[in-house]
């Protein structure tokens, strides 16, 4: 009897599925090209059990199809998350922004938003709802403390500001 595999959301802004879009379009309509072109001319070079152009391009191409297969599954599989939040009794959700300060080192507040796995960029302050001070941050209130550990050790955030 055949299990059913139920393929998982991907959470994702509507920026980041633009972004997955383009890859994917670029990925179609050039890359493929460009690897056919490069595998053409190194079969044209003759003996292929010891052309090693030939053995990249092959290479290259099963990369570049499996990023197809995967980005085609991400957009197929991508559930939208709206950004911020409206009420003033607001809690932390993925798609919201919320400055933080780390009361543990008392550093300067940072400001991260809380995106899914896929979009997660920490130079660009966006983190999962998957690492340890996202998935801590989920459902908490302005002014709540939080305790994480994360590799350094455990550490104490306060929510400052949620929008």
């Amino acid at each position: 009897m055949a299990k059913l595999i139920e393929e998982e959301s991907v959470l994702i802004t509507k920026e980041g599925l633009t972004k997955l879009k383009t890859e994917l379009s670029h990925f179609k309509s050039v890359r493929r090209k460009e690897v056919a072109k490069r595998l053409k001319e190194a079969i044209s070079y003759g003996d292929l059990s010891e052309n090693s152009e030939y053995e990249e391009a092959k290479n290259e191409q099963a990369f570049i199809e499996g990023r197809i297969i995967e980005l085609e599954k991400m957009i197929d599989n991508a559930k939208i998350i709206t950004e911020g939040v409206k009420s003033t009794d607001a809690t932390v959700q993925i798609g919201t922004t919320v400055t933080v300060q780390n009361v543990t080192d008392n550093d300067d507040p940072e400001t991260y938003t809380i995106v899914g796995s896929t979009e997660a960029d920490p130079t660009a302050n966006k983190i999962s709802n998957e690492s340890p001070i996202g998935s801590a941050l989920l459902g908490k209130a302005k002014n709540d403390v939080i305790k994480v550990k994360v590799p350094a050790g455990m550490l104490e955030f306060k929510v400052l500001k949620i929008k």
